[in-house]
């Protein structure tokens, strides 16, 4: 800043939700991302999984169990769980606790998927944060269910949040 210049204040935003914002039975759904091949490709080498089911196009023409490029269901999670962070948990999301997740269906490269939440669980602990429970379905440009988990977090307030606490 030069001399004479007042630094100026601006709202933050893009800051998540707070626990104590979330009522049960809230519902809201996130942008849609593209699995592409490069995401495949980086996933599986990242990973370490190396399946022929998703290395040997081949092998999967002729005894996979569906055509297309099929990506592991840890991939279609781990996109979804990135767009719930971009969307809803800056500076409010502090731990995951533990999910049940059931594979309803594939996700292919190609597929565009998204996330469908429902708040079903939000109350408060003994140190001012807050637990929420959501059912997530992720759901791809047909409208198929592929994913369905339900996270336990551990939230911030919305006085932690937003710095008044």
């Amino acid at each position: 800043m030069g001399r004479g210049e007042e630094r100026r204040t601006a709202d933050l935003v893009g800051l998540g939700f707070a626990w104590d914002e979330l009522e049960v039975g809230y519902r809201f759904r996130t942008v849609g991302r593209t699995v592409t091949e490069a995401d495949l490709v980086n996933f599986i080498s990242a990973t370490g999984m190396l399946e022929v089911l998703f290395t040997d196009t081949e092998y999967l023409a002729e005894h996979g169990p569906m055509t297309g490029r099929v990506v592991p269901a840890a991939l279609a999670y781990t996109f979804a769980e990135g767009l719930l962070v971009q969307s809803t948990m800056q500076h409010t999301g502090l731990g995951f606790l533990n999910m049940e997740l059931d594979v309803k269906g594939p996700t292919l490269v190609g597929d565009t998927i998204h996330v469908e939440c429902e708040v079903t669980e939000a109350r408060p602990t003994s140190k001012g944060r807050g637990l929420v429970r959501t059912r997530n379905e992720v759901v791809n440009q047909r409208g198929e269910t592929v994913l369905v988990y339900t996270p336990l977090r551990i939230m911030a307030s919305r006085a932690m949040r937003d710095g008044a606490a």
